[in-house]
């Protein structure tokens, strides 16, 4: 069977579970609770792959309004590579997505065949890992005590387009934490982590200033002690690689953010943790 056999179709939110399934062992490590988070972004937004009933591939292609979406989670499984299956999937997302700006954080490897796509790289980002623990430091609050609308707020200064339906179901994740941090009345950084196939990941982590951003870290990291962390950094903001060194971090690995379009405008100086690679 070749690509002609294939079908691409629109997921399932339990088949979207499986596909983390996949990114688990493709050495990702997403999060236990992130299927429902993902499928709430954009339930339309996730692709299956299939030749006769048999699911072989994925892909997401999840949009945030009428200017920008965000591909992820592209994955043909091993023995079904190099079929032109994944053009098929690509084709499929591309499709979704219309007329908007694109983004994604790739394997450094693809960075080539995604130029070949039109996409042009904006930043590295880094993945540092590290273990929990520590002290907790006074002043993060519970984020659940801050309005929603505040959050959005906040949200919206350093992601470049809403995500009500995504964020209200990813600060609020089984088993997360997710702490935030006021000054003067008004919401000056917050933080999520959440428990992975392994250990834990802290994103997002915003913030008005390292300092801030420093007694965010250190507080999410007191609710695992003795548990990998991981934090992904973007290199764009050298205050964020600065913590994670800070604070005994060690590379791991890097993704390439890549746009297609016109990269949309961020403040990458409050962005001390990037959400998620398969979202942005």
């Amino acid at each position: 069977m070749d690509a002609e056999d294939l079908i691409v179709r629109p997921m399932t939110e339990d088949e979207l579970g499986m596909a983390l399934d996949w990114a688990a062992e493709e050495g990702w490590n997403p999060g236990l609770d992130d299927a429902a988070s993902f499928f709430a972004a954009d339930p339309d937004g996730f692709f299956l792959a299939e030749l006769d009933g048999e699911p072989v591939g994925s892909v997401s292609a999840v949009r945030y309004g009428e200017r920008f979406g965000f591909l992820g989670l592209y994955i043909v499984r091993p023995r079904h590579r190099g079929k032109g299956f994944g053009a098929r999937l690509w084709r499929a997302a591309m499709d979704h997505f219309g007329a908007r700006d694109v983004g994604l954080d790739g394997v450094v490897a693809q960075q080539a065949n995604y130029r070949k796509s039109g996409f042009a790289l904006a930043c590295r980002n880094i993945r540092y890992e590290g273990e929990g623990g520590g002290v907790r430091p006074a002043g993060p609050a519970d984020l659940a005590s801050i309005p929603f609308d505040e959050v959005l707020r906040y949200d919206a200064l350093v992601f470049p387009a809403p995500r009500e339906n995504f964020l209200r179901s990813w600060i609020a994740q089984p088993r997360s934490t997710a702490l935030a941090m006021v000054e003067q009345g008004r919401l000056a950084g917050y933080g999520v982590l959440r428990p992975c196939r392994r250990g834990f990941k802290i994103g997002p982590l915003f913030a008005d200033d390292p300092g801030i951003a420093d007694r965010l870290f250190r507080a999410l990291s007191s609710c695992a002690p003795g548990r990998s962390i991981v934090l992904d950094a973007p290199e764009a903001n050298p205050a964020a690689v600065a913590l994670a060194e800070r604070h005994g971090m060690a590379p791991a690995f890097e993704t390439a953010r890549m746009y297609k379009g016109k990269p949309p405008p961020s403040d990458l100086a409050r962005c001390f943790g990037v959400t998620t690679f398969e979202l942005g």
